[in-house]
């Protein structure tokens, strides 16, 4: 079996904006993009119905906040990884 294939709330709104262009079709973008056309247009009639609780995704807010501090965290280290590499080389030129 394959895996469900999952697409962030902004690219689905990107893609949504393609279709809004004038002289093409919603089935052109989604075969541009790799979608398939059903879903697409599902996208875009979600959209249009409400956009508070279009894209709203599974997941509970507190999965969303996990998920956001981890990727805070990896960011912070990568940071502190970088001063300490820089902190080296100076250390070195220095001396």
């Amino acid at each position: 079996m394959t895996q469900r294939r999952r697409y962030s709330a902004e690219f689905k709104r990107e893609a949504i904006a393609l279709t809004r262009q004038p002289g093409v079709s919603c089935r052109q973008v989604a075969l541009e993009i790799g979608v398939n056309p059903n879903v697409l247009s599902r996208w875009r009639r979600e959209a249009d119905e409400g956009s508070d609780k279009a894209f709203k995704g599974s997941g509970s807010p507190r999965d969303e906040e996990v998920a956001r501090l981890k990727r805070e965290l990896a960011r912070v280290k990568k940071e502190r990884d970088f001063l300490r590499e820089a902190a080296v080389f100076f250390a070195k030129e220095s001396s």
